[in-house]
């Protein structure tokens, strides 16, 4: 039954559902004018006189256009190009092609294969949000290959909406914004009012109240189970005619062959010497972050294993594991000449994301300065009670998502907001900052946005996969609800 609902509602969003970049510019527009007709804008000069028409305008198109608006996520696109290309990099040498391969010729069907996918990239996606992804989009296309290659009938676009499920687990693990952000009173100054962040303490939010939690490690681990086996739930029968045709395997371009010749400087093109001394430093990098925030935070009783481990892994951000696939895919190619050429056939990849990303900041700025985030929030505050708050919180941080997709900047929006009306009714800190985080993965299934590089690496379309991930968004997200209810 779960099977021919997850083909139905995929067949409606193949037909209905355009382009993530059209998607990007239609919310734009939505957004301009719920802005214009809903906003709170400051009031001109004199005696309490609303903004008039041309005056919201302009404000919107000023903070659309800023530096904080359409520009805001310059910085981060560069990360996210690099998180895939590095990504698809180390995938293409032998010992990574190896350990891929010999999980992606274990599955005998689409539900084994599903299944295998979504609950390796879950794993990966709860030590880290960028690994999650890149890891799920790698197996989910050496699956579908080897699927093809051994003739066993498939359908592709499941087993590549399954590699994009670590997006809905991601903030309940290790590299959860909200969660980080708050365990440093340094940290909740940045979203609390100063009177409010005065009583924490100078440890924040610890990550027991939150990531470590009874509430999130029953909900997480719930969510680690449920996935999976909605995946495989959601496998169609082979006999199924909307099954794809084992042709439709997407092969990269072939890379060029090293030079032959060996001159001076072919020597020092193809030499391991030059490529491993620079993976080296990049590793001596990454450990230094993760010694030198363990120290920082743990307590001088904790010994060193506990301090990393507690203190210092999850202090890892986007940087650090860019410089670990770069390190590793740098010393398993051997030579700068090998990287650099598996990585051109990555590059093509990043163009859905220099292309909307920019769009998303322009969206966030315009609701940060109408004020529709607090508009939003404010009138799930005033229907909910200290009961229903973390669960109305929840649902609010699902809806902001889809026009905020990045949890950093939703977290720097909406967290002053939760956190300040959970202090006023005596709603612990901890269960609302879980409350926003999961909210903010949850849409993830049906936003597009966090999709592309999986997109890119896999060929396939969103509209392929988001029938399927809406349908563990249904279900994954009523186990959520539930969870914040009883726990």
């Amino acid at each position: 039954m779960l099977s021919r609902l997850g083909l139905a509602i995929s067949a409606v969003f193949r037909r209905t559902m355009p382009d993530p970049f059209v998607i990007a510019v239609l919310l734009t527009v939505l957004t301009f004018l719920l802005a214009l007709a809903l906003g709170d804008f400051p009031l001109r000069t004199g005696p309490a006189v609303q903004p008039v028409w041309g005056d919201r305008v302009t404000a919107l198109l000023a903070a659309w256009r800023a530096d904080a608006g359409l520009w805001a996520f310059l910085a981060f696109s560069m990360q996210m190009c690099l998180i895939l290309v590095t990504g698809h990099a180390l995938a293409e040498t032998r010992p990574v092609r190896r350990v891929i391969a010999a999980l992606a010729d274990r599955p005998r069907s689409t539900a084994q294969a599903a299944a295998m996918v979504s609950l390796v990239a879950c794993l990966a996606g709860l030590v880290n949000w960028g690994l999650g992804l890149i890891v799920g989009a790698l197996l989910a296309r050496e699956t579908g290959r080897s699927l093809a290659r051994r003739g066993i009938p498939a359908h592709y676009p499941l087993i590549c909406a399954a590699g994009y499920t670590a997006m809905m687990v991601w903030h309940g693990g290790l590299s959860g914004s909200a969660p980080l952000s708050m365990t440093t009173l340094e940290g909740a100054r940045k979203v609390l009012p100063e009177q409010y962040a005065a009583t924490l303490g100078a440890g924040g939010v610890p990550l027991s109240q939150t990531t470590f939690s009874l509430m999130n490690l029953v909900i997480t681990g719930g969510l680690l189970i449920l996935t999976p086996l909605v995946m495989a739930l959601l496998a169609p029968r082979q006999s199924s005619s909307d099954l794809p045709p084992a042709a439709a395997m997407y092969e990269d371009r072939p890379r060029p062959a090293p030079a032959s010749e060996r001159t001076i400087p072919d020597r020092l093109d193809t030499t391991p010497f030059i490529s491993g001394l620079l993976a080296l430093g990049l590793l001596a990098g990454v450990a230094h972050t993760i010694w030198t925030s363990a120290t920082r935070a743990a307590p001088p009783d904790a010994s060193p294993v506990a301090a990393v481990m507690l203190h210092g892994l999850p202090r890892i951000g986007l940087n650090e594991v860019n410089m670990l696939m770069l390190a590793l895919g740098l010393l398993l190619h051997g030579s700068l000449r090998s990287y650099a050429a598996a990585v051109e056939g990555a590059m093509r990849g990043c163009a859905g994301i220099l292309l909307q990303f920019p769009l998303y900041g322009g969206i966030m700025a315009m609701m940060v300065a109408s004020g529709l985030v607090r508009l939003f929030a404010g009138w799930i505050g005033d229907i909910a009670t200290p009961g229903t708050l973390p669960l109305c919180t929840y649902l609010s941080a699902a809806g902001l998502n889809l026009f905020i997709p990045s949890g950093g900047g939703q977290w720097g929006v909406q967290g002053p907001i939760a956190l300040e009306s959970a202090m006023t009714r005596g709603v612990p800190l901890g269960k609302m900052i879980m409350a926003v985080a999961y909210g903010d993965q949850l849409t993830n299934m049906l936003q597009p946005f966090w999709a592309l590089p999986l997109l890119a690496i896999t060929g396939v379309k969103a509209r392929e996969i988001v029938g399927y991930t809406a349908v563990v968004m249904l279900i994954a997200g009523a186990w959520i609800g539930f969870g914040l209810l009883i726990l």
